[in-house]
């Protein structure tokens, strides 16, 4: 594996001898192994550990292991503690998202400190795999398809051409000491059921799906580049930037006959997704005024040109949910679970809690911001409203109605989050399957 990993940064330049490293190293399996390699090549390094502090004395025991490693192999090592679940509650973000934005940013500021030039983190083959079908999954554009580059920025991934059983295999052969993260064989992760129950089933398919899906993200990362020339290419005769609004005309981009694949990925770093592809071809043949929101932006149509402004950041909120366990991946949901109907489950009389007919609903789902036009039909009601109109009767005020936030299925407002859920996907005697949805206290 030694002469793969030799072979494998030099083929893409990712770093050139005398350069100084820094390496992210959890504990984990992969990272002692990216470690172990770097140390054989004799590369200058430093090692950088993150405790995250949320597995209790498990987070302890892994820094203890990578401070002993640097120690004994005498690397400068560079540790911090964070509290994870503090700032993913501040910054509305998963526990998962903070610990990626807490480490990406420390990892930085060592570097520039220390005056290394890279970061090395030890993302596999395997890892890879899963980010393509997670994307697959969720709905992508074909950037989405092509997996994790080799290189980025300053970040390298110097073991993307190993596959786990590879590392595992090295990692047994030179005796090299790593912790376990229990959670890595948990099934309520998106990334850990793909791992534990779909690839598994795709080998019984194709023995040799890894090396089969890695292929096919290498080939596409080509197709990738030339399509994404193009792309800039079509937004080049198409658009103006202002600061940071971008102005787009209409009759250009009619005239190129710019259709829905074409669209979703000139709009893509706007935040499009495929539920808001449909909206935009509408709002190109629409009147003046029309408007919709993705994650990030707002996309106005102003006579014949289609003004694209970013969102204040307290209005950035937009997930696109494929699945029940995605639900977890909002900051303001505590749980998601479906309970059998048939056990007797006595709804809660609290708005923080919405109890639904799951076979109602069809996914994916949208949590996101209320807009003009919708409407639902009250809990209880049998006639729909207006959500600006249920607004004015419940005397919200202007900063709460902005906050506001809907749960949307199939194009139907299924609940005004921490507030009423739609008549029409009520819990009734006839419901086989309950989804209920817990919010944080004091989180709608």
């Amino acid at each position: 594996m030694f002469d793969e990993f030799l072979n494998y940064t030099q083929e893409h330049n990712l770093f050139n001898s005398g350069k100084r490293l820094l390496l992210a190293v959890s504990g984990g399996i992969d990272s002692m192994v990216m470690a172990h390699l770097f140390i054989k090549l004799g590369t200058n390094t430093g090692i950088a550990h993150c405790n995250f502090c949320l597995r209790g004395i498990e987070s302890d025991m892994d820094e203890e292991l990578v401070r002993k490693f640097a120690d004994e192999n005498k690397i400068p090592f560079y540790s911090i503690r964070f509290n994870t679940k503090e700032y993913a509650v501040n910054k509305r973000i998963s526990v998962q998202m903070a610990a990626r934005e807490l480490r990406y940013e420390w990892f930085e500021k060592i570097r520039e400190e220390n005056s290394f030039d890279f970061i090395a983190v030890a993302h596999n083959l395997n890892d890879n795999i899963e980010t393509l079908l997670i994307n697959l999954t969720r709905g992508t554009g074909l950037t989405g398809l092509t997996g994790m580059k080799p290189s980025s920025k300053k970040i390298i991934r110097p073991l993307l051409f190993a596959s786990r059983l590879k590392i595992k295999e090295y990692c047994s052969n030179h005796h090299i000491a790593f912790r376990e993260d229990k959670t890595n064989a948990e099934t309520r992760y998106t990334r850990n059921k793909i791992r534990h129950m779909i690839i598994p089933v795709l080998k019984e398919i194709n023995p040799s799906i890894e090396e089969t899906l890695n292929e096919t993200v290498e080939r596409l990362a080509g197709v990738d580049r030339f399509v994404s020339g193009h792309i800039e290419g079509i937004r080049t005769q198409t658009s103006v930037v202002k600061g940071n609004t971008t102005v787009f005309d209409i009759y250009k981009l009619l005239n190129l006959q710019t259709g829905k694949a074409v669209l979703f990925e000139l709009f893509a770093p706007f935040g499009t997704t495929g539920a808001t592809s449909g909206d935009l071809i509408r709002l190109l043949t629409g009147k003046t005024g029309k408007q919709i929101f993705t994650r990030s932006h707002r996309i106005i149509r102003n006579r014949n040109e289609l003004i694209v402004t970013p969102l204040e950041t307290d209005m950035q909120e937009y997930h696109e949910i494929c699945i029940i366990e995605d639900l977890l991946r909002v900051p303001i949901i505590a749980s998601a679970e479906v309970i059998d109907a048939s056990i007797g489950f006595e709804i809660p009389d609290n708005q923080n809690i919405a109890c639904l007919d799951l076979e109602i609903i069809s996914f994916p789902v949208l949590i996101r911001h209320w807009k003009k036009g919708d409407y639902f039909f009250p809990l209880g009601m049998k006639h729909k409203k207006k959500l600006s109109d249920y607004f004015v009767d419940r005397k919200y005020s202007l900063v709460k109605k902005d906050k506001a936030l809907v749960l949307e299925s199939g194009g139907k407002i299924v609940w005004i989050i921490g507030e009423r859920i739609d008549d029409r996907f009520r819990v009734t005697e006839s419901t086989p399957k309950i989804l209920v949805i817990r919010l944080f206290p004091g989180r709608s």
